[in-house]
């Protein structure tokens, strides 16, 4: 599915009722689901204001654990593997990119429980690879979710890749990443919400990458 599917005026108008009724204090899932009928918004719209839009106090928490990139160097970085993977995929594919009120860059692409390894997984890899060689952790823990197909060949596949470049670390899989992160202390690379919101120190792996490295504009909420 192309960006172009999104009717950007139409869900940047949604976003702004949704932002209203989180304003006032409504669930934010009923919300979604009262405007996505309003405005008869399409499934991938929804999905982005359900991941794109915050209240004013969430995004802005959120912005201030945001760190820079040369705050990696000689730190330990745990990362999200397939949040990271699968975005940065879904760019490399020209599918839905946007920036979300937090400022962090996430996909509309709905392959996660679908994902399947490709070349283009050694290619998303590579891109984070060349971005760690320039600022180098300390220490980089990749988290891999066991219940997803082939997770353990994926973590063997990546652990040799890191070993071949020179960086430090090892790629695991775990039953929960989410329960998991919250536990290991260093910095997160995740765009997920609840993974930011239990951490103290959080960087965009893949929207830098995305903006920076492979140059695409994500649609913006604002």
């Amino acid at each position: 599915m192309r960006i172009h599917s999104i009717r950007r005026s139409l869900t940047l108008e949604a976003a702004k009722d949704l932002r209203f009724l989180l304003g006032r204090g409504y669930p934010k899932e009923s919300a979604v689901t009262f405007i996505g009928n309003h405005y008869q918004l399409r499934l991938i719209e929804r999905d982005v204001i359900f991941r794109g839009v915050f209240t004013k106090a969430v995004a802005l928490r959120h912005k201030k654990k945001c760190v820079h990139p040369a705050e990696l160097t000689s730190a330990r970085l745990i990362i999200d593997g397939y949040n990271c993977l699968i975005t940065l995929e879904s760019a490399m594919k020209g599918l839905p990119i946007f920036k979300a009120d937090d400022g962090f860059v996430r996909d509309a692409s709905r392959v996660f429980r679908g994902f399947r390894q490709t070349e283009r997984t050694k290619s998303a890899w590579r891109l984070i690879e060349d971005m760690l060689l320039d600022y180098p952790p300390k220490k980089t823990i990749v988290l891999l979710d066991k219940p997803m197909s082939r997770s353990g060949d994926l973590a063997v596949r990546i652990r040799k890749w890191m070993k071949l470049s020179g960086l430090s670390g090892t790629c695991i899989t775990v039953k929960g990443v989410e329960r998991s992160m919250a536990r290991l202390n260093g910095i997160k690379a995740s765009a997920d919400s609840v993974i930011i919101d239990n951490a103290q120190r959080v960087f965009d792996l893949s929207g830098h990458i995305i903006i920076r490295r492979l140059h695409v504009r994500p649609f913006r909420l604002r």
